[in-house]
């Protein structure tokens, strides 16, 4: 009888192979690894100052092969054949990488739905908190990955607080609108956005071919009269689409439609699904504005199915289930995930008052980045 945990198990070696060798890890099971990935992915072939890979398997002259092996503490040291080399892996990478599978994310984090009664609810973080402790940020992105939208209070009155505020994810990404928008009445305006006139549900430049993730809207003032501001979860509606509606979720997330955004300077397109899938297949987002849709290109057969599916996704989108109603304030600055939050605003009277946002951009690939930093060690690092 075999009494012992898999935590009493000794990690060994059990055979070489021509191509790669057996080894018996403290889990009690048996794992196969590739000679090619073991000489590729040693301790020795990453330089702790780059924290990149500096050793080039291109320039081996025969395929590596292992003359021994052995678990020695917590690695696996092996001689190569036709190198005047022995590497060590740390025991814990093969234990990770033995299933060929991905290994963990923290920022790859299971998505919470909400409705329209969720602001107050809504996370909420001072500002001048973000900027002073690094735990606070992190869980400000987190809420941003699992919500999907945040509030900051205490914002300083001025371009460089918006700025300050953007760079403690990640670096400000350009559009075709410049790397700083104001939403205001303009005279001449080249968007819906720079009128009086109510916005409806949308997602931010979709004829990017790849749009900004984060969007933060800085409330520098707002004393109209009107001009409520409209928030929905895209995740929610989707996940309900899907039931409700199989084929036209099926349709809005697997056919590309065709975006634009055309003025003097510049004549953005892209083709882009309406309803965003995850590597897991679960709504990630969406991505949809009817100011900035092209003219469907599609066959006038498929479109005979798409345009009713289309049709009832945009009004599920308005249901009161999902829209979100209230006031922004100055000082405040909401920052959401433009591949997920819909966004938009009621009507105002421009001569009722002072409305001012400022916003910008940044990548959701550089706040996931800033989040694993924030929350994980690197592997590399002396």
């Amino acid at each position: 009888m075999n009494d012992l945990s898999p935590s009493m198990i000794a990690s060994t070696v059990t055979s070489l192979g021509e191509k790669g060798l057996d080894i018996l890890l403290s889990d009690g099971q048996s794992y196969y690894f590739n000679y090619y990935w073991l000489r590729d992915n040693c301790l020795g072939s990453f330089s702790t100052v780059t924290r990149e890979r500096s050793f080039d398997i291109f320039h081996l002259d025969t395929a590596p092969r292992a003359t021994h092996a052995e678990v020695q503490g917590d690695m696996l040291v092996v001689s190569w054949q036709d190198e005047d080399e022995v590497t060590q892996t740390p025991v814990e990478w093969l234990s990770t990488y033995g299933t060929g599978k991905p290994r963990r994310d923290p920022a790859d984090m299971e998505r919470v739905a909400w409705f329209s009664d969720h602001y107050p609810s809504v996370p909420r973080f001072s500002q001048p908190q973000l900027v002073a402790d690094p735990k606070a940020r992190a869980a400000w992105i987190e809420s941003l990955l699992v919500h999907g939208f945040a509030i900051v209070s205490d914002m300083p009155d001025s371009d460089e607080g918006l700025t300050q505020t953007a760079e403690l994810i990640g670096f400000v990404r350009p559009t075709f609108f410049g790397t700083y928008f104001d939403v205001r009445t303009h005279i001449k305006p080249t968007n819906t956005a720079y009128t009086a006139g109510a916005l409806e549900l949308h997602t931010d430049t979709p004829a990017e071919e790849f749009a900004p993730g984060i969007q933060f809207l800085h409330c520098r003032a707002n004393t109209v009269e009107g001009g409520e501001s409209l928030y929905a979860d895209g995740v929610a509606v989707a996940n309900d689409f899907r039931t409700r509606d199989p084929e036209g979720f099926k349709l809005l997330s697997e056919t590309e439609i065709p975006f634009f955004c055309e003025h003097d300077t510049y004549d953005a397109r892209s083709r882009q699904t309406v309803i965003e899938l995850d590597q897991h297949g679960a709504v990630s987002g969406l991505t949809i504005s009817q100011h900035m849709a092209d003219i469907f290109d599609l066959d006038q057969k498929v479109l005979d199915d798409y345009y009713p599916a289309f049709c009832r996704f945009g009004r599920m989108l308005q249901e009161e289930k999902y829209v979100m109603h209230f006031l922004m304030k100055g000082g405040e600055c909401m920052v959401f995930d433009n591949h997920r939050i819909v966004h938009g605003r009621a009507a105002y009277s421009a001569t009722s008052g002072d409305r001012y946002l400022r916003g910008c951009y940044v990548d959701r690939s550089e706040m996931r980045s800033t989040y694993r930093a924030l929350v994980s060690e690197g592997r590399f690092k002396e």
